[in-house]
């Protein structure tokens, strides 16, 4: 179970940043390194709300190969790294 939640939500936070003019610097675009399997697994999806990649990828996420799934979990590490110092700093209420 906490291994799908984990998958779910790594795959949301990458499908929403790959909609996203998003470089990384420390790692792989996912945009680049999964364009081939996200046009092979979902290839009428769309990337953005709405557009249906984002739970296609979530039903395929097996099925795509190790190199995109290694760039989406370092685009969702990055992530979690940058939003870590933005929470910390948020006031309380």
């Amino acid at each position: 179970m906490t291994h799908r939640i984990l998958m779910t939500c790594t795959l949301g936070a990458a499908i929403a940043l790959a909609s996203v003019a998003f470089a990384q610097p420390q790692g792989a675009d996912p945009r680049q390194v999964c364009a081939a399997d996200f046009q092979k697994l979902c290839p009428d999806a769309k990337p953005g709300p709405g557009g249906g990649l984002r739970e296609c990828v979530q039903a395929h996420f097996n099925d795509l190969s190790d190199p995109c799934k290694q760039a989406i979990l370092a685009m969702r590490q990055q992530m979690q790294q940058q939003q870590a110092p933005a929470a910390t700093n948020a006031p309380a209420h």
